[in-house]
């Protein structure tokens, strides 16, 4: 596994790291005993970035995680965590808290079931309305000199917001969704983190499985999977997407790979600076998106994998429209 660094704080992590939402119900039911050996497959590859969110499963991701490193070295392994989304029992949003006492509080929390003494990128999930920016870093820089947390990272947040962040304090790394069907970053935000040295971590690769090549209009999808409601699933917008993904088969076979390994390899190729997060919850999905980082892409097939799936092709928004309006990086 190659290593690259993250920001300019001198972390080192794998080319790629291992998002662990979908372990937590996120797309449907999920099993835990699977879930654990991806985690220990993506570790034994040498993956050693694992993003979570605290409200992943409503702390089930934590817990599940925790259980996965029993055995393992802590120093071993880079824990990125997400902070600040509100949830109900019912499992309905509530918003978002990132004020100073709501940080401290969650992070509280996350070491007690991460089970571990410090988190080393810890970041908003999004940005807080109701707070500033720079009131939330400078509290999660707060716990760095405490030694509670190593790094700060932002997420799904604009130009001007990255820039008031990393005047309080340095950021290593932005995550934002990025892949074929999602370019948004390219225009402004990619510009200004690769100018203030700030990584991407990449979640979406696969755009939540559409660019897997195996999703149908006639898939079902559970009720607790939120794709369900999500604006590219349905309709005619469905249509139009497995369309564009239909004619990356050409350039998959001719590489001798599968349609999902293509389209990774494709984010890989957009600079070393960018870390792909494989959301994989099983270990053929693992196994599969690792396989991507062995894929190398010429300028020739660049340019032909980008005239099957242009620019702002794809239909529909990426998220519901209740979930888009909470997104700064949008605006």
């Amino acid at each position: 596994m190659h290593k690259r660094q993250l920001g300019q704080d001198g972390l080192v992590v794998s080319a790629a790291g291992l998002g662990c939402m979908a372990m937590s119900g996120m797309y449907g039911p999920s099993d835990r005993s699977e879930s654990i050996a991806t985690i220990h497959a993506a570790l034994d590859a040498g993956i050693n970035l694992l993003d979570t969110g605290d409200f992943y499963g409503i702390g089930h991701n934590e817990l599940l995680i925790s259980e996965a490193l029993r055995e393992r070295s802590r120093a071993d392994v880079v824990l990125s965590v997400k902070f600040g989304a509100l949830r109900g029992p019912d499992g309905a949003w509530l918003g978002y808290d990132s004020r100073p006492a709501a940080v401290k509080n969650s992070l509280a929390h996350t070491l007690t079931r991460l089970n571990t003494d410090y988190i080393d990128i810890y970041r908003p999930s999004r940005l807080d309305p109701d707070v500033p920016i720079e009131e939330t870093i400078g509290a999660i820089a707060e716990m760095i000199e405490k030694g509670y947390v190593r790094h700060i990272g932002l997420s799904e947040v604009g130009v001007e917001t990255i820039r008031r962040a990393a005047a309080v304090h340095p950021i290593v790394d932005l995550q934002i969704e990025y892949s074929l069907l999602s370019r948004g970053i390219e225009a402004e935000i990619l510009p200004a983190c690769r100018e203030l040295g700030i990584g991407i971590t990449a979640y979406g690769v696969l755009s939540r499985g559409l660019l897997s090549g195996a999703w149908s209009k006639e898939r079902v999808l559970a009720g607790s999977d939120f794709r369900a409601h999500g604006p590219r699933f349905t309709g005619e917008n469905l249509d139009r997407n497995i369309d564009l993904v239909a004619a990356l088969q050409t350039i998959a076979d001719a590489k001798g790979a599968s349609i999902s390994q293509i389209a990774s390899a494709w984010v890989v190729a957009q600079g070393s600076d960018i870390i792909p997060l494989f959301g994989a919850r099983r270990l053929h999905q693992l196994h599969d998106s690792l396989a991507s980082l062995e894929i190398g892409l010429n300028a020739d097939e660049l340019a032909s994998i980008e005239r099957a799936i242009p620019k702002d092709a794809a239909a529909g928004e990426r998220y519901h429209s209740s979930l888009m309006q909470h997104l700064d990086s949008e605006r």
